[in-house]
């Protein structure tokens, strides 16, 4: 009897110390880099994407997301959020929530306010106007208003720029005859007379699409997609285009060729193909006429990464982002690493949109990370949208 009195005190004892109630996770956002603009936990199934900034004319910064995953309408109506800063990035305060805008790019034209992207994964090309600085916005219901191109197209964040008396942006066209990422998607380029209305479908000119082409780079050509509308040394306009190649950690642009008047867009199969550091990830290119250097944010995978790596896609490599020039588009130097884990899995860097802010390059970026959540659900699906600034970045 006293040996099951002793047994049962033992299983008591056990029983208290494997059987505590759980404690509840509270958030811990003390380790995340730059400025919190906006968080949602892996656990919501809701994902941060598409991040987007612009500047305007009273000095205040814009930032935009969309949502994406398995809890999202992102097929159906998406979800994108519009931020305002009035402290130069320090601090940001949600300003409005769209329905039906995906993959979009907040932009400053002509004195307007602008949102261009998809209305859906895979949908119309859509633009809006706000009037009161991002706080309301038009809605596209036909080609007067927004609507610009009908059917299924794919896009990210991608920068506009002015040259030759035109806007342009580049886009993807994702009605190929094979339904799968990638196969699906085609080049092209979209531009505008700088003083037409942009809401108009009528005053936008679209070049050729050029479809995707499984034999080149030797048959590991993957895609072409999220491209950018370039301006090269000799006023030449170029659709850069990140590159899907899995057979190597070499990474590589497309140099698409634009026409003039934005009608033709061609490749040369043999030449078109560019080294390019983070050339198979998101990335942006923008030109400073003060240093007379083409600047990018890219997802660079170090040396130190590519020796460790048991595989051969680099788009899994997200958790580097680093500075690079070129005078030329073709030669780029690396300056400095901005952004950093040892963690490639559940910790990255992505879809950076930047600008020059005077002497400096502010950024967003889309952050997996640490939350005291459980973290980010990979690298890829990303829960914050984060702010960064680069100081004195020319030197």
């Amino acid at each position: 009897m006293n040996t099951m009195i002793r047994l049962s005190g033992i299983y008591a004892v056990l029983l208290l110390f494997f059987y505590q109630p759980l404690k509840a996770q509270t958030p811990d956002f003390s380790k995340v880099p730059g400025s919190i603009v906006a968080h949602s936990p892996a656990s919501s199934g809701l994902y941060i994407g598409s991040p987007s900034i612009c500047v305007l004319k009273n000095g205040d910064y814009l930032a935009s997301h969309d949502l994406f995953g398995p809890q999202s309408k992102e097929f159906v109506s998406p979800v994108s959020k519009i931020y305002s800063s009035s402290d130069k990035g320090k601090s940001w305060k949600e300003i409005s929530t769209i329905n039906g805008q995906f993959w979009s790019k907040l932009f400053v034209h002509r004195g307007g306010l602008y949102f261009m992207g998809t209305s859906k994964h895979h949908g119309n090309v859509i633009i809006r106007k706000s009037e009161d600085n991002g706080v309301t916005w038009t809605e596209p219901s036909n080609g007067e208003s927004g609507l610009l191109l009908a059917g299924e197209y794919h896009c990210a964040p991608m920068s506009f720029i002015e040259h030759n008396g035109r806007l342009w942006r580049a886009m993807e066209d994702a009605m190929g005859t094979v339904k799968k990422w990638g196969k699906r998607y085609g080049a092209f380029m979209m531009s505008i007379p700088l003083e037409a209305d942009p809401m108009k479908a009528a005053n936008w000119t679209s070049s050729n699409v050029l479809p995707y082409d499984s034999t080149m780079l030797n048959g590991h050509f993957g895609a072409w997609i999220e491209g950018n509308a370039v301006v090269d040394p000799q006023g030449q306009v170029w659709d850069v285009l990140r590159v899907d190649d899995r057979s190597t950690l070499r990474e590589k642009a497309a140099f698409v060729k634009i026409s003039d008047d934005g009608k033709t867009a061609s490749f040369d199969r043999n030449r078109g193909f560019i080294d390019f550091p983070g050339g198979s990830k998101k990335f942006t290119i923008r030109y400073d006429p003060k240093s007379k250097r083409y600047w990018s944010l890219v997802n660079y995978i170090p040396d130190a990464v590519k020796a460790t790596h048991t595989g051969k896609n680099p788009a899994s490599i997200r958790n580097t982002q680093a500075l690079f020039s070129s005078k030329d588009l073709i030669n780029w130097d690396f300056h400095k690493i901005v952004l950093e884990h040892p963690d490639v899995v559940n910790h990255g860097f992505q879809y950076v949109d930047f600008m020059f802010d005077k002497k400096d390059i502010i950024f967003l970026s889309r952050t997996a990370y640490d939350d005291g959540l459980g973290g980010a659900h990979n690298n890829h699906d990303a829960n914050f949208l984060t702010f960064h600034r680069i100081k004195n970045f020319r030197k």
